[in-house]
């Protein structure tokens, strides 16, 4: 029986929704992307969102996760990163869900890519510890334990020899800096090696639109713990929202 989900994936400059079919992680309608509204106040983006959910799945029956890019504690955004200083300590699950009209389930936007490559991409069926990073404006995490979502890390602010890892090694540093390929991969490899030393984990994903370019970076990482790039791309925050909403 098909089982359908709306995943919404909410970024500082774009959201991006889709109809999900959760058995086959395949989109069952044309992927809605709009702009994020500009300040990127709560209300400014429900509204957005609204509209988006109700082209896609007008029905009060279908499950909808929303990611997002911040930590979230029992639907509480702890912190905001591009978006409006007011998502700071926000119960922005409760506020979507009085403003949608509908219950849904509120996700930090790497825990749902994460998800998203265990249950339909790269770390499916991979036994032990996958660690899903998404390079980008900063650095996202996700922590999948034999195919169960440990939500919440961030791993992007561990501090290594006193410096906070994205920033000197997150995409928007490689193109802040002009840093070529191998030295923005000599960066990355110090913070895989630090995260590496703290977890042992049997897969690194790399995701991020940076990651249509992994052929230029990923070889030249070198950790032990093998590194592959994610398969889902820009999909898998949406995919990864609608299927914890189920």
């Amino acid at each position: 029986m098909t089982q359908l989900a709306v995943g919404v994936d909410i970024g500082g400059t774009g959201i991006k929704a889709g109809l999900v079919d959760i058995a086959t992680g395949e989109f069952s309608a044309e992927r809605i992307k709009v702009e994020t509204p500009a300040g990127g106040e709560p209300e400014d983006i429900a509204h957005v969102v609204r509209e988006v959910i109700e082209t896609l799945a007008p029905s009060n029956d279908v499950p909808i996760g929303v990611a997002f890019p911040s930590a979230i504690v029992d639907g509480v955004t702890r912190l905001a990163a591009n978006v409006s200083k007011r998502w700071i300590d926000f119960a922005a699950e409760s506020f979507f869900e009085q403003e949608l009209g509908r219950p849904i389930h509120f996700v930090n936007d790497a825990d749902a890519a994460g998800f998203a490559e265990a249950t339909f991409g790269a770390a499916r069926g991979v036994n032990g510890l996958v660690i899903m990073t998404t390079l980008g404006t900063g650095i996202g995490s996700a922590l999948i334990y034999n195919g169960v979502l440990v939500p919440g890390s961030e791993l992007g602010h561990l501090e290594i020899d006193g410096r906070e890892a994205e920033a000197f090694a997150a995409n928007r540093v490689r193109e802040g800096e002009g840093l070529d390929w191998p030295t923005w991969a000599a960066r990355l490899t110090e913070f895989y090696a630090h995260v590496e030393m703290l977890f042992s984990p049997q897969l690194f994903l790399i995701g991020g639109g940076v990651s249509k370019h992994a052929e230029e970076f990923i070889p030249l990482i070198t950790v032990r713990t093998p590194v592959q790039v994610a398969q889902l791309r820009n999909d898998a925050g949406i995919l990864g929202a609608a299927a914890l909403a189920v």
